[in-house]
């Protein structure tokens, strides 16, 4: 399970017992658009392959 942890400046991961961040910059760049407008989906797709999607995505800015 990856467990996702959004902030003003980027996203708190932990995925497979190892923990790492992902900078606003670097969700900007990988998804092509706003860090308010990437979807925690879209997060979920960059860090695994053929994630397990439940429930509707949210947009960063309404997380915030």
């Amino acid at each position: 399970m990856t467990a996702l942890s959004f902030d003003e400046t980027g996203v708190d991961v932990a995925y497979e017992g190892t923990e790492f961040r992902l900078e606003k910059e670097l969700v900007e760049e990988a998804t092509g658009k706003p860090y308010v407008d990437v979807t925690d989906h879209e997060v979920l797709k960059l860090i695994e392959e053929g994630p397990s999607l439940s429930g509707e995505p949210r947009r960063i800015g309404d997380i915030l």
